[in-house]
């Protein structure tokens, strides 16, 4: 079984590797060469410029500036204190998504923790049944456990019970949390310009129609059970690009052939 040993080695290396993680992503946040990784909201909106774009050669992939190395993780409690509109506008929906997660766990783990605590570690450790057990060795954590509980004893109601209020209250939050981010997603949006992408379908594998092509019968289904939602389509056949583009890379003639073929269409006619 267990010792308090073995937990608390196994929380020591978790907590070293989830602290040398965080310093690996604050360290590589701060590299020329990922500036566009970690900041491409701000390329898109314009407003940072590329390190790498003059400098020494050394700083276009390392930064040598040694002041931020001391305050790499100065980001982390700006982040937390920003307001969710501020930083939906600063990194995105998703840094915002990202931080109401790691949230999520403490609205759901600390209240079970504290409850489990209260009810479950008294009733487990009055069980007293491993002690009644000959030749059973086990530690101080063992009796923190339900296997310290006598076989058939009420006690075990209380793990029922327990069970049903974790189940209920993980649920209850998660709803609620699923609720608040579609929400912000919706208006986040219905904010931004509008796209194709974002109310295009990709519809595979559409059974053959003896009566119709593939395009009419992908049109005639979408005109009958969404008339309010369909606009338009566009067919694409995976196998004829595949097969081009293979006949491009082994005849590069046929790629000037084309080229010349859409200049041509492309010129105003008198």
């Amino acid at each position: 079984m267990a010792s308090s040993e073995d937990i608390l080695l196994s929380a020591v290396l978790n907590l070293l590797s989830a602290f040398a993680f965080l310093v690996a992503f604050a360290i590589l946040r701060l590299q020329p060469i990922n500036d566009r990784v970690y900041f491409s909201k701000w390329y898109l909106k314009g407003i940072r410029a590329s390190p790498r774009s003059s400098g020494a050669f050394m700083k276009k992939f390392v930064n040598l500036d040694c002041r931020t190395y001391i305050r790499f993780l100065n980001w982390m409690p700006a982040a937390l204190r920003m307001p969710e509109p501020e930083l939906i506008d600063h990194a995105g929906l998703d840094s915002a998504v990202y931080i109401r997660i790691y949230l999520l766990g403490l609205k759901i783990f600390v209240p079970i923790a504290v409850l489990s605590f209260g009810v479950l570690v008294p009733v487990n450790w009055s069980g007293k049944s491993l002690e009644h057990i000959e030749d059973l060795t086990f530690s101080t954590i063992d009796k923190l456990s339900i296997s310290n509980v006598p076989s058939g004893s009420p006690r075990f109601w209380a793990h029922l019970v327990m069970a049903y209020i974790v189940t209920f209250w993980t649920c209850y939050v998660l709803y609620k949390e699923y609720h608040i981010i579609t929400t912000m997603r919706l208006q986040f949006l219905a904010s931004e310009n509008r796209r194709p992408d974002q109310f295009t379908v990709l519809v595979r594998n559409v059974p053959p129609d003896p009566d119709e092509s593939v395009s009419e019968h992908v049109e005639h289904f979408f005109c009958v059970n969404h008339p309010d939602h369909y606009l338009t389509h566009q067919p694409s056949n995976a196998q004829m690009y595949r097969d081009l583009s293979i006949l491009i890379l082994t005849c590069p003639g046929i790629l000037q052939l084309l080229q010349l073929i859409s200049l041509i269409l492309m010129q105003p006619h008198p």
